[in-house]
């Protein structure tokens, strides 16, 4: 199996001149999620959308957890470095064009693991309600648009944790910008706007 082919995924190539984005899904959502989301905000744009592979209850996820804000580490681990052979199978596919990613909570978790792990594998990233309950090992973020959206009464990523990521990205060199809401886990039109621009400007 090719490393394209390694997860369920839906895509369309980019127009010329446009980027590829990458669209990950939360927990229970699939490769339908986000993709007409990219299509509105950037009609041109290539999209891979790919399904998580592990079921927790009948639900899509990108890698396991033992509990709420738990997660398997050996699994995630092992996970990570397959979607990094996926981004970077389908990225080698379109040399030269500009690659962005975007994902919402665990969607989102799992893109931080990639750019941790390969953080040339994206020029921009978007990751709206994430949750890092780790201390990443430090990365070169130089030159990369990172932004992070967040409820600061998220009872799923706790305000706290996202302060620490928020850390983290600055601190290795990103272009970080932020868009945080007073509510919970829910995604909000301010949240869509700025994803907007991280895609189109």
């Amino acid at each position: 199996m090719t490393r394209t082919l390694s997860y369920h995924a839906r895509t369309r190539a980019p127009e010329p001149g446009a980027p590829l984005v990458f669209a990950f899904h939360g927990t229970g959502g699939d490769e339908h999620q986000f993709f007409d989301l990219v299509r509105q905000i950037h009609p041109g744009a290539g999209i891979v959308s790919p399904r998580g592979d592990v079921s927790e209850g009948g639900a899509a996820r990108y890698f396991r957890r033992t509990g709420e804000g738990v997660y398997d580490m050996e699994d995630l681990a092992g996970r990570t470095a397959r979607m990094v052979a996926f981004v970077a199978g389908h990225k080698a596919a379109h040399p030269g064009v500009p690659v962005y990613g975007f994902g919402y909570s665990n969607g989102a978790n799992i893109l931080a693991s990639v750019v941790m792990a390969r953080s040339d594998l994206f020029d921009r990233v978007g990751l709206l309600h994430p949750l890092i309950p780790w201390q990443p090992a430090p990365a070169d973020l130089g030159g990369r648009r990172v932004l992070v959206t967040a409820g600061r009464r998220d009872p799923i990523c706790p305000w706290p944790l996202t302060e620490g990521l928020l850390t983290w990205l600055a601190d290795n060199g990103a272009e970080l910008r932020t868009e945080v809401h007073d509510g919970g886990h829910e995604v909000r039109q301010g949240e869509i706007s700025a994803l907007a621009e991280l895609l189109t400007a």
